[in-house]
């Protein structure tokens, strides 16, 4: 029996760690370019999914190293200066060949930024990687110190160590929920900001995805090697794994191949890595870990093993984990075959100790292949409002305003907003309330984009050059107090709304120094009178266009017509589009009501046959107890006629006699999505199938939500409410609780709680208001449903209500995609598309509507889903085959 003394696995003296970097360093796991569907470019330098950036170089250059291609940091910031280091500290590195030969500095302001913008854009989990050598740059040999910013939220402090050739890296794994990501370095007045390098790489929706927390990366040390570095191309995440053998323990390797890549392990460590492993020296048993004096935060670890040694028959390795006192395992090694376990977050205080231990029938001793340790970083701020950041970049755009202090988020961080703007910050996101833009150079037009700046309380755009008239959108800002226009060269009658604002004391208005403004109804009825004729001949062709037009829109709704079958540009059939039916002819339609297909709070829904005896129909009769009533019956059959898509369900007519109504549809033989979700289903859509279900589906929401004129919300979009016709074409149906917006400006309507529990936005729920997002909610609980074939909402045996997405992010936060993939599927599915689908549902759900994605944006996002899957073989127990339209947008029908 061997004895059990204790061995310290000095984890603290990675040669990497103590040689080149400083306080914190690591890496951490990339996707390639096919895993996510990102074409190949054309320039064999360029790798896709990655940015990298030489800080301080005037030349785009491929590392020989590396064979990555880096940019210079032109396009990413506009300010700061560029030097290189003294040639005293000019040696070549393991980790780089030129980006820490130079540095870009920042002397002036106090938060430089620069602007990121991944190819993937939001929702999105990347591994951004700072590096930082002093080398004396400045001749000055003083070692600054400087803060790190993450967009809006504190990273940490940038020490710099009193040795001018000693590097540093800081790395976080960061869920961007922006297009941009900002990284911002801060003067804290103990010297000037500066950096070497900065690295961004895509990475897959893994197990160190955190929406709400970033993952800084403390330890990945590759156990078992001499000192080397493993990264890019090695590693195609480009990992930089620090190389080991910790005191007490011998090295053990093979040249044999681990197959991580067959068994779909979501690390995807290197080859190299998984060949190398520690083990106690014997007779020890044990390897243990201590470190001391650590921050008093969570932490979060992943350890790799895999057998490597072919031992002799009926010998097994088995050991167990105790992390902190917490028990893991037992966990027995199969030759070849790698594990890894990574712990939930936990806190830990002062101290943290680990021992892996054999147990007592393990013939062999513990080994550790790989190891990884991250320190859990809170994001606590949101940052500026999207729409208020959208529309002052626009008008920084509009006016050609470059100012270096205007960097980063406006908002964000509370003491470094930018100067000339305040914001408030009652509610989070923070929003922008004041803005000066005097004496600022402006010309040209006011800009529709302070429009969408609706928070807005006071607005100074005095002593500029702008032209043209004074917009009446400035008159509808709800909260806007203050307006300040004098000293420019604005032109003709200011708006009534205006005028009347300012009369009434609602605003404080100034309009002196503009010569060519009317500010008075009479001081341009001159300039009205030369007008007068031309005007009055333009309102009488209106006029008559008017009458004209309501005698055919009149003729239309009163006299019935028939049209034959015909195909609109978006290939979808238009049948006797908005006729009028009698009660009688509803009778033979369906044959007296003698199937009925469907039931619903409307009421009854019936199979028919129009009189051509070859259009089939369905036919929704109002019940005379219907819940939804009269109302919902003229929503729904009002937006029908006048919204046509082919992936909204047609509506082919109406009755409307006296008592008796009814709406008469294409009917669509597949029925519902959710009864071919339903485990009762006789049949079992397949992985294809679903992805262009749910494409068809965002195709139709984006129309209402985008293509629409003013937009419409759905706010009860579910699967039932999604039908398929007999080539599985999914359209949206049921409408009798949409709602139009007053106006394209408004971004909401408020009205009673409406929709279907489970799909229902909480938000809305709470507040009564509806939008965009709330459908963008419901949408992604559909996706849900596509992926797991799960209802949105199951109750326990206890009656607790699970929703689905809660259901399914365990399984997303350990990385188990197959249980999450409905198993009817029988892994007839293409994995990066079932990760990828599963991400933009969950994107759709947060709970923060601001921070949803729009429907344009998951409509390219599926579409990309799509082509990720449509090389792989499915399942044949599909309802049909059909074809797979994945880059054909939709054209709007007139309206």
């Amino acid at each position: 029996m061997f004895g059990r003394p204790v061995l310290v696995l000095v984890v603290s003296k990675l040669l990497w760690l103590t040689s080149l970097i400083h306080p914190l360093s690591a890496t951490s796991n990339n996707i390639t370019n096919d895993e996510f569907g990102i074409k190949k470019l054309a320039n064999a330098n360029v790798n896709p999914g990655f940015i990298s950036i030489d800080c301080g170089v005037d030349q785009d250059y491929t590392d020989k190293q590396t064979g990555i291609f880096y940019k210079t940091d032109k396009e990413f910031t506009s300010t700061g200066e560029n030097r290189d280091i003294s040639p005293d500290y000019d040696e070549v590195l393991p980790y780089s060949e030129r980006q820490l030969k130079n540095v870009r500095y920042f002397s002036k302001g106090r938060k430089n930024c620069y602007a990121l913008r991944p190819n993937r854009g939001k929702n999105h989990n990347y591994l951004i990687r700072v590096l930082f050598k002093y080398g004396n740059y400045d001749a000055k040999n003083l070692f600054p110190k400087f803060d790190l910013y993450l967009g809006v939220n504190y990273w940490m402090p940038v020490q710099v160590p009193e040795n001018a050739s000693a590097p540093g890296m800081f790395q976080i794994i960061h869920f961007s929920l922006t297009d941009i990501i900002y990284m911002c370095l801060v003067n804290t007045g103990s010297g000037v900001p500066f950096i070497s390098s900065l690295e961004v790489r895509l990475l897959n929706y893994s197990v160190y995805t955190n929406e709400s927390r970033a993952l800084v990366v403390l330890v990945m040390s590759d156990l078992g090697k001499s000192l080397s570095l493993v990264r890019y191309k090695d590693d195609v995440y480009d990992r930089a794994w620090n190389t080991e053998t910790p005191m007490f323990c011998k090295s053990i390797n093979t040249t044999a191949e681990v197959d991580n890549e067959e068994r779909n392990d979501p690390f995807r460590l290197p080859s190299e890595v998984w060949r190398s492993a520690a083990q106690p020296r014997s007779p020890l048993r044990i390897l243990n870990f201590r470190k001391a004096d650590i921050a008093n935060r969570e932490y979060y670890i992943c350890f790799h093993f895999a057998e490597i040694m072919q031992n002799p028959q009926g010998q097994i390795r088995e050991f167990t984990i105790i992390l902190n006192g917490e028990y893991f395992g037992p966990i027995k090694l199969e030759y070849l075959k790698p594990i890894s376990m990574c712990t939930r977050t936990f806190p830990f205080q002062q101290s943290f100790q680990y021992s892996i231990n054999a147990t007592v029938r393990s013939h062999l001793p513990p080994i550790l292949n790989a190891l990884e340790i991250y320190g859990v970083m809170p994001l606590p701020d949101l940052p500026t409002y999207l729409a208020d950041v959208e529309a002052i970049k626009a008008i920084m755009l509009s006016y050609n305003i470059n100012r270096d202090e205007w960097q980063g988020d406006p908002c964000m961080p509370r003491d470094l907003l930018w100067n000339r703007l305040n914001c408030s910050y009652d509610t989070n996101p923070p929003r922008i309330i004041s803005l000066d833009l005097s004496s600022s150079g402006l010309t040209g037009n006011i800009s529709s984009s302070f429009s969408t700046l609706e928070a807005l309380r006071s607005l100074n755009l005095s002593s500029n050059g702008l032209i043209g008239t004074v917009p009446e959108f400035l008159a509808r800002l709800p909260n806007l107090t203050t307006l300040n226009l004098s000293g420019n060269k604005l032109t003709g009658s200011l708006p009534q709304s205006l005028v009347e604002k300012s009369n009434n004391g609602n605003l404080q208005l100034s309009l002196g120094g503009n010569p060519s403004l009317c500010l008075k109804e009479n001081s341009c009825q001159k300039r009205k009178q030369n007008f007068l004729l031309p005007v009055i001949v333009s309102v009488t062709g209106i006029l008559v266009l008017l009458v004209f037009g309501s005698m055919a829109i009149f003729c239309r709704m009163k006299w019935p017509f028939a049209r034959p079958h015909s195909t609109n540009n978006e290939g979808s059939s238009v049948i006797s589009r908005n006729r009028c039916f009698s009660y009688s002819d509803i009778v033979s339609i369906t044959d007296n009501f003698r199937t009925m297909i469907g039931e619903g709070g409307f009421g009854k829904v019936y199979f028919g046959t129009l009189k051509d005896s070859t259009t089939q129909v369905a036919v929704k009769l109002l019940s005379q107890n219907s819940r939804q009533g009269h109302k919902e019956f003229q929503a729904e059959a009002q937006l029908l006629m006048i919204v046509h898509h082919k992936n909204l369900v047609s509506l082919i007519g109406y009755c409307d006699d006296r008592t008796n109504k009814a709406l008469i549809y294409e009917y669509m033989s597949n029925g519902n999505l959710r009864e071919h979700l339903s485990d009762t289903s006789g049949t079992i859509l397949n992985w294809n199938e679903r992805l262009q279900i749910a494409v068809d589906a965002a195709h139709g929401l984006e129309y209402l939500h985008n293509g629409c004129k003013p937009p419409i919300i759905h706010r009860d979009f579910k699967t039932t409410n999604i039908l398929l016709n007999e080539k599985l074409q999914a359209k949206i149906s049921d409408f009798g609780l949409s709602r139009a917006f007053a106006n394209e400006s408004n971004s909401h309507v408020t009205t009673r709680p409406a929709g279907t529990f489970g799909y229902l936005d909480p938000q809305a729920q709470v507040s009564g208001s509806f939008n965009k997002k709330s459908d963008v909610y419901s949408f992604g609980i559909v996706l849900l449903e596509l992926v797991t074939g799960q209802p949105a909402i199951k109750r326990d045996l206890s009656g607790n209500i699970n929703r689905i997405q809660h259901s399914v992010t365990p399984m997303i936060e350990r990385g188990d995609i197959r249980s999450v993939v409905d198993p009817r599927l029988q892994g007839g599915y293409e994995n990066n598309s079932a990760w990828k689908i599963v991400e933009i549902a969950l994107s759709c759900v947060l709970d923060s509507a601001i921070l949803r994605p729009d429907m344009s944006s998951v409509l390219v996002d599926l579409k990309e889903c799509l082509a990720i899957a449509m090389p792989v073989v499915r399942s044949n127990n599909s309802l049909q085959n059909r074809s797979y339209d994945i880059d054909s947008d939709m054209v709007p029908s007139p309206r």
